[in-house]
Order: structure tokens, then C-alpha cells, then sequence
């Protein structure tokens, strides 16, 4: 159990394998059919997801009920709603689960008890906070002003294992993008021989 979880802390955060054994008291792990929920719009949200195997997303929805993908989680990605953790608010966000999906559940204070028993975790923390940041910023400056062709690029730069496993009008939403201006920009593409795989 949470073998997945245990290596990845070991190998990108330097967490051994006794500062493990204390961390993971209290963790659960679940495996989540496809197309359930693991946050609605709307409920505060009291975890972190790690995903183990498979495939998560995070969306909001408009006044219209127009879906808008906010990020994938595919393995060894963490997913939450983190203002609505911290400041204990309704969520906007619905996580849903795209494929079968195995996740760890880390409750809210997980963060601050693994700093504790580890000062690696902590800088890797701190890492996955500022490099979060960092492609959030670079998300909306894409989405404000980059054609959809530099946007799709970024996006195969960024989960490049998921051009076949999420599906096409999802990655589009993610874009920003109609479902038909994908086509055309990966037609163009082709025609310049990129391949993404």
C-alpha cells in the first residue's frame, strides 16, 4: 500500500524510508471508477490528490454550463483545490476522475507535518509550490495572448504522454480552443512533420 507514493517522496523529495513510515500514518488511498468525483463545484475542498495510476482533471463551469479544464493529473501529480483548503471556502473547481484512478489522500495539514519530520521535503515543498506558481502564470499569459499552435505546444511540453489518453475536447477546453481549432492546428502541424509521440 501506497508503494507509488513512497518512492516518489523517496526519489524527488529525499523522504526515507523511517520519516515515511511516520508520514504515511493516517493516509488513505482509494482507487476512483472513471467519470467519479472526488471535489463538486461547491464543496470545501479537505484534501490533496497523488495519483498513483491514472488520470485526474480539475474543470469549472460557467453561467452557460460550459465546462473550462483547468489542469490534468496524470501519475505522480498532486491535484487540489488549494484556496479552497486553505481558506476553508466552497470550491469552484469539480476533480473528476478521466481514467480509473488510484490516489492518495492527503489531508491539509500533510504538508506541514512532512516538513516537520523532514527538512527535504520541506525545500521540495517549496519547490512544487513556486514551480506551481510558475506555470500558472505561464498558463494565463498563453491563454491571454499566444495563438492556439504555441498554446499546443506547451500543452504536449507540459503532459506529453496525454494526447492519447484524454480526450480531444477535453484538451481543447484546456486550450481555450474549439474542439475544430485543435484539428486544424495538429493538420498544420503535420504538415511540418512534428510528431508529439
Amino acid at each position: 500500500m501506497l508503494d507509488q507514493f513512497k518512492a516518489y517522496l523517496n526519489e524527488k523529495a529525499g523522504v526515507s524510508a523511517e520519516e515515511f513510515r511516520k508520514l504515511s500514518a493516517g493516509l488513505t488511498e482509494a482507487t476512483v471508477p472513471k467519470g467519479e468525483s472526488l471535489l463538486r463545484e461547491g464543496d470545501v475542498c479537505h484534501h490533496a490528490f497523488f495519483v498513483e495510476a491514472g488520470l485526474l482533471r480539475a474543470f469549472s463551469r460557467d453561467e452557460t454550463g460550459k465546462e473550462h479544464l483547468i489542469q490534468f493529473a496524470p501519475e505522480n501529480w498532486f491535484l487540489s483545490d488549494r484556496s479552497s483548503m486553505y481558506f476553508n471556502t466552497p470550491s469552484d473547481l469539480t476533480i473528476e476522475a478521466i481514467e480509473e484512478t488510484r490516489v492518495v489522500f492527503l489531508d491539509s495539514g500533510f504538508a506541514d507535518r512532512a516538513s516537520q519530520y523532514s527538512p527535504s521535503f520541506r525545500k521540495y515543498n517549496e519547490k512544487l509550490l513556486q514551480t506551481h506558481i510558475l506555470q500558472l502564470q505561464k498558463r494565463v499569459n498563453l491563454l491571454l495572448g499566444a495563438p492556439a499552435e504555441k498554446r499546443y505546444l506547451n500543452f504536449v511540453n507540459l503532459y506529453p504522454d496525454l494526447l492519447l489518453r484524454a480526450p480531444q475536447w477535453m484538451i481543447a477546453s484546456y486550450l481555450g480552443i474549439t474542439p475544430e481549432s485543435l484539428s486544424r492546428v495538429r493538420k498544420e502541424l503535420a504538415k511540418r512533420n512534428f510528431r508529439p509521440l
